[in-house]
């Protein structure tokens, strides 16, 4: 029907009188629409196989053509050709279309060459084709249609799947709050437990502004900087940055680049290059000297790089200036009384975080549950800002595009009953230490701070006999009437002579 043909008196009702219902969606129902169109607009597979679901509709699976090796499941199928050599994968690639496709799997070609890289080669474009030296004219790709794995589709899905539904629309109450910038007295008073974005100091640094991945590529292209397992000269790194589709892009993240730079560092220091933001005062772990662990680093990367979720060492706060680029943080705070975020398994000591593999991987995953979830921070990071990480909190971080950025870890003082609680109570995860120093760093620092800054050491060691009689007179409190009136039970392992042990029950 033409709209207007009726007129206002004609008895028809438009919708605008029509009873509805209105439905308010939440910023997680948003996030799980948004990662649905993100993960429908993944380009084809390049060998044109598809995820599992597929095969119920299909006519034919490839991978019955893989005679034993089709009873066995994907994922034992990758993890058993783990073991094989280079030669192995190809003569076993080269036997059927799909086997072809298992082998063809980048991650098995990442950790051949991780395990024994060549001394002199050429990134290609691949981990295969870098390991083998194939040129990119010389490339075959067969396509392997009918075939249907999750274990092999699931990679390709997170490294080329669409990042801005999962940084965007950041809800008000997750947003990390941002500032022009602080004094030392307020960070002491007010924000040393909070996440918080600073967008003026780091333009005062004279290495903002002049920093950029291009200029180290000029200035030091074959200076070998740490990239995770791999030492790479900086035109190698570069290369790999501009030419990759890894699902987990290689981070170059170097603790030695002030002397492969020959940059001089703080602010009293001749020709500075820069210097940490004065609000965040004094680091204690100065008093170490020679001996402080590692506290500063060169982080660079391609877009969709990043670290999972992960929790800084040593208890340390730690602060991360954007030169070049952007990036994006989630954050969640840490305690004895909350849980881990959401997808992230921590062991019974803490010392080990378990969280999927890849960045990608966790967003389309597990995101709208984590935005939902109480103590969420959320935040985007640019270019002349810096974020400060409090003490203890978990974070993960993606970059945006490529981005290059410095950043240090320290320990304020209000944060020192923290640090010396891990440092003495946590000696197994104790980290970043000469190998020399790790067993006593708790001694050492202790040492040291009673030398130079012996009332803040007495504060700190006050507060954490203070926390530490807090935890027992409340496990005192629970169980002292249970055992006033029971009584108590004693046992003893031997003869008569053995001391027997008392246990309150």
């Amino acid at each position: 029907m033409t709209p207007g043909i009726l007129g206002a008196d004609s008895g028809h009702h438009g919708s605008e009188s029509r009873p509805c219902k209105k439905i308010k969606t939440s910023p997680a129902m948003d996030t799980l629409v948004d990662a649905a169109a993100a993960a429908a607009a993944v380009p084809a597979h390049p060998l044109r196989l598809r995820p599992s679901g597929n095969a119920y509709t299909a006519v034919e699976d490839l991978k019955a053509r893989c005679g034993s090796f089709a009873r066995l499941p994907d994922e034992t199928l990758s993890l058993l050709f783990e073991s094989f050599d280079a030669g192995a994968l190809l003569r076993l690639g080269s036997t059927c279309r799909a086997l072809y496709a298992f082998t063809r799997l980048e991650e098995l070609w990442r950790a051949l060459f991780v395990s024994s890289p060549p001394d002199n080669f050429e990134w290609r474009g691949t981990w295969r084709s870098t390991y083998l030296g194939i040129p990119p004219e010389r490339v075959t790709s067969l396509s392997c249609q009918n075939l249907f794995s999750d274990v092999l589709y699931r990679p390709f899905q997170c490294a080329n799947i669409s990042l801005e539904p999962f940084t965007s629309r950041i809800p008000t109450q997750n947003a990390i709050q941002r500032l022009p910038d602080l004094t030392y007295a307020e960070y002491a008073e007010n924000w040393t437990n909070k996440p918080f974005i600073l967008t003026s100091p780091v333009k005062e640094w004279p290495v903002y502004g002049k920093w950029s991945p291009e200029y180290l590529l000029k200035q030091c292209p074959n200076v070998r900087f740490r990239a995770e397992a791999v030492d790479w000269p900086m035109h190698t790194y570069m290369d790999y940055m501009s030419n990759s589709s890894d699902e987990s892009p290689l981070y170059l993240f170097d603790r030695a680049f002030a002397e492969k730079t020959s940059i001089a560092i703080g602010r009293d220091a001749p020709d500075a290059a820069y210097w940490a933001p004065d609000c965040f005062g004094e680091d204690l772990f100065a008093v170490l000297g020679e001996h402080r662990p590692d506290s500063r680093w060169m982080i660079m990367g391609p877009k969709r790089s990043g670290s999972t979720f992960h929790k800084d060492p040593n208890a340390t706060t730690a602060w991360n200036a954007v030169l070049t680029g952007s990036k994006y943080w989630l954050m969640f705070p840490s305690s004895s009384s909350l849980p881990p975020p959401p997808g992230v398994i921590l062991s019974d000591d803490h010392s080990e975080i378990t969280s999927p593999l890849s960045i990608a991987e966790y967003l389309l995953t597990f995101h709208a549950l984590a935005r939902e979830t109480p103590g969420c921070r959320e935040g985007i990071c640019y270019a002349g800002e810096v974020l400060h990480v409090p003490s203890g909190w978990f974070h993960l971080v993606l970059n945006l595009e490529d981005s290059l950025a410095l950043t240090q870890n320290f320990v304020p003082t209000k944060k020192l009953p923290d640090v010396l609680g891990f440092l003495r109570d946590q000696r197994d995860q104790v980290s970043g230490f000469k190998d020399e120093v790790c067993d006593r760093a708790y001694e050492l620092f202790v040492e040291r701070l009673n030398e130079t800054r012996p009332e803040i050491l007495e504060e700190g060691l006050a507060e954490l006999e203070k926390r530490a009689k807090k935890g027992r007179g409340k496990w005192d409190e629970l169980t002292k009437s249970d055992a006033e009136e029971s009584g108590g039970f004693s046992f003893g392992f031997g003869g008569d002579d053995d001391e027997d042990i008392d246990v309150r029950l």
